[in-house]
């Protein structure tokens, strides 16, 4: 092979490896990602290299877990972790990584117990005790403006944990939320005195539990969309969540949308996307 071809395949290989380091780097953004499109525009990376490397989308491997570097790019929202069945030097690990390669964090179903033996590795995170959730979020200002309406409905008192676990989550992820709890159907003029309130959100979550009617009630007062979240909380007949999850599936109300049981991070997830849509 001639000098001058092995020099040209020399280059080749290292404009690929520059742009795997560019796209599988601590931070593939949107930023990033600008950069190398306006090099593919100046002539300095051949268009096919940059949707061959695409096609491929990067994560990190840490021990069994594989993370998705890529998602909030491809989705608007970075991956969120969930801790239940993990152990702590697992969370430390994935949250360390995520941290680094996004800047912020959002753990959920994390137990206090687990939490105080992850924090002395993990001092800048936050938690909240009721919600079993501890977040990260680097830069955000204490004055940051959350956006949009998302109210946050609950039965009773009882509901609480699982609305606290939606109300976390959407602060985090950037939405305005609200909170209007223990208005459940047994006294309907608690709910029916917040008229103005319901009226104004984008959003709202209805979190419930005993047979789950507040959900079809809210959803027949409003225009806006309803996240109907059924909970364990009830006797014996509730089934652990699944009376709830049944009555708030065959509602007659149109406009609701079901997670499952006890989900209110789930709950939280999809009233953030309709309240603040992904650009």
């Amino acid at each position: 092979m001639s000098t001058r071809g092995k020099n040209h395949r020399a280059g080749e290989s290292l404009k690929r490896s520059a742009l795997r380091s560019s796209v599988r780097g601590d931070r593939f953004s949107e930023q990033s990602l600008r950069r190398l499109i306006h090099q593919v525009k100046n002539g300095r990376r051949k268009p096919q290299q940059l949707l061959d490397q695409l096609r491929r989308l990067p994560f990190d491997v840490i021990g069994s877990a594989r993370l998705d570097t890529h998602r909030h790019l491809r989705r608007g929202i970075p991956e969120v972790v969930l801790c239940a069945g993990k152990t702590p030097q697992q969370i430390v690990q994935i949250a360390s990584r995520l941290i680094q390669t996004q800047g912020s964090v959002l753990l959920t179903r994390l137990d206090a117990e687990q939490f105080q033996q992850i924090h002395r590795q993990l001092p800048a995170l936050r938690y909240e005790v009721l919600a079993r959730v501890a977040y990260l979020k680097r830069g955000a200002s204490p004055r940051q403006v959350l956006k949009g309406l998302v109210l946050v409905v609950t039965g009773g008192t009882a509901d609480v944990p699982v609305a606290e676990e939606a109300f976390v989550t959407l602060q985090v992820l950037g939405s305005r939320a609200v909170r209007l709890y223990d208005v459940g159907v047994a006294g309907l003029h608690r709910l029916l005195s917040e008229w103005p309130l319901l009226n104004k959100a984008r959003v709202i979550i209805v979190i419930a539990g005993m047979e789950g009617a507040l959900a079809s009630v809210v959803a027949g007062l409003v225009r806006a969309p309803v996240v109907a979240v059924p909970t364990s909380i009830g006797y014996g007949a509730n089934f652990g969540g699944i009376a709830p999850l049944l009555t708030m599936l065959n509602s007659c109300a149109p406009g609701i949308g079901v997670v499952n049981i006890d989900n209110g991070f789930g709950a939280a997830y999809l009233a953030h996307v309709i309240n603040l849509p992904p650009r």
